[in-house]
């Protein structure tokens, strides 16, 4: 089944061009700091990438936009162990991946990923598929917020299929989700690893209909609750709840705990943790207040 690497790389550093740029319009004042970096001679991993970090803007206190491009000649002992036919390629595995830490704990935190992985090996097919996604955590939901989020998601997937915004629903609700704290990191989104089940060119046009998807479902929330009055009260909360945050990628994000793993580039890795966050024991919001209504947020809803 033929595929086009480089057409799949070219799309990923326009999109976090196109991504940096629609960021930087909206806060008015930052600028995303870029960190361009290869793998030296001897490390497990080859390739390389470009690191792009926001700090302390006017709307967004953190955000990351990186694309990485890596190679190898084997994969790590634990991904064969559960893709045996994976042993003996060389592989490249190249991605989007965003988080972004808004400043106002009105406006939600938000992640978004496009990914593609191939192994190769001489004289056989390749092996080659799509995966990404994004999801919404907010700190003081609005109703119509969710529900314009969902309304993206839901007609990005409506060309490839009307089953497939259920499924990639379904699947980004049980990825997203804290089984210790028995709830949902935030209100979801889409979220699917292992596409291929169609031809190349229709899983490229579904990556980037995502990618593209993202700002057309983030950003006019942003621009709407970015001025909206807020109290240290409403602060100390969303410092709180970034704590799930990081008790997610570090405990359950695949993605997170493969990169360590396998040597991937830590400062990229970890550039989802928000710059500022705490945690409270025992912690429970007034019956009755702002902080309480998140609670009916938190498990997988139909919207």
């Amino acid at each position: 089944m033929q595929t086009d690497k480089l057409a799949v790389k070219k799309f990923l550093l326009n999109l976090q061009d196109e991504i940096c740029h629609q960021m930087e319009c909206e806060d008015g004042e930052a600028v995303f700091e870029q960190d361009l970096w290869e793998r030296k001679p001897g490390e497990r991993l080859g390739g390389g990438g470009r690191s792009r970090i926001m700090k302390d803007g006017l709307v967004f206190e953190q955000g990351g936009v990186n694309f990485s491009h890596v190679t190898g000649d084997e994969m790590p002992a634990s991904a064969t162990a559960h893709r045996p036919e994976l042993k003996g390629r060389k592989f490249e595995a190249m991605g989007v991946s965003l988080v972004v830490h808004p400043r106002n704990p009105y406006i939600p935190t938000s992640h978004m990923n496009v990914r593609f992985f191939i192994a190769e090996k001489e004289g056989e097919q390749p092996i080659w598929w799509f995966g990404g996604g994004f999801d919404l955590t907010p700190f003081y939901p609005f109703e119509e917020d969710c529900r314009a989020w969902h309304s993206v998601a839901r007609s990005i997937c409506q060309p490839f299929g009307p089953e497939i915004y259920e499924q990639h629903k379904l699947w980004c609700d049980e990825y997203f989700y804290l089984p210790h704290r028995q709830e949902s990191r935030g209100i979801g989104g889409i979220f699917f690893d292992d596409l291929n089940q169609w031809d190349f060119n229709t899983c490229f046009a579904y990556i980037r209909a995502v990618g593209a998807g993202y700002s057309e479902a983030y950003l006019p929330i942003v621009t709407k609750r970015k001025a909206l009055p807020y109290g240290e009260r409403e602060r100390q909360f969303q410092l709180y709840r970034r704590g799930r945050y990081v008790e997610f990628n570090l405990v359950l994000d695949r993605g997170t705990l493969f990169g360590l793993q396998s040597g991937g580039r830590t400062e990229s890795i970890l550039m989802s943790m928000p710059p500022l966050v705490r945690w409270e024991y025992n912690y429970q919001p007034e019956a009755g207040s702002a902080e309480a209504e998140l609670q009916d947020y938190l498990q997988p809803r139909e919207w």
